[in-house]
């Protein structure tokens, strides 16, 4: 790993941010971060963690919807469960930002460690 990283705060804000993708083209929110974090992990310091993070976070959420989607025949829990997806998928990448703006820790509860 290259010990001379850049720090930018600006680029890391923008990858959770990105996520937010995902509520206008259906998919953008873990295409664009995947990108960024596959082509900056080497060169941007915390891009590989924070890159890590809204990844195994982005596929949490579209395990959780998919499981809930059954759930729906059960007294429409499934719905609940897709309204509580999608709050959490819009509240946490905004949090989260703010927090790598201001360079604070970043964490995304309930995500699945995948990577």
């Amino acid at each position: 790993m290259n010990t001379a990283l850049r720090e930018d705060r600006s680029l890391i804000v923008v990858t959770h941010l990105s996520q937010l993708l995902t509520f206008i083209t259906g998919f953008g929110g873990l295409v664009v971060p995947i990108i960024l974090w596959a082509t900056q992990k080497d060169r941007v310091y915390q891009m590989d963690e924070e890159g890590k993070q809204i990844i195994n976070f982005q596929v949490s959420l579209i395990i959780y919807t998919i499981v809930s989607i059954p759930l729906i025949l059960l007294l429409g829990l499934g719905l609940i469960l897709l309204g509580l997806i999608c709050l959490f998928g819009v509240v946490m990448p905004i949090l989260n930002a703010i927090k790598a703006s201001n360079g604070e820790a970043t964490s995304y509860p309930f995500s699945l460690k995948i990577l």
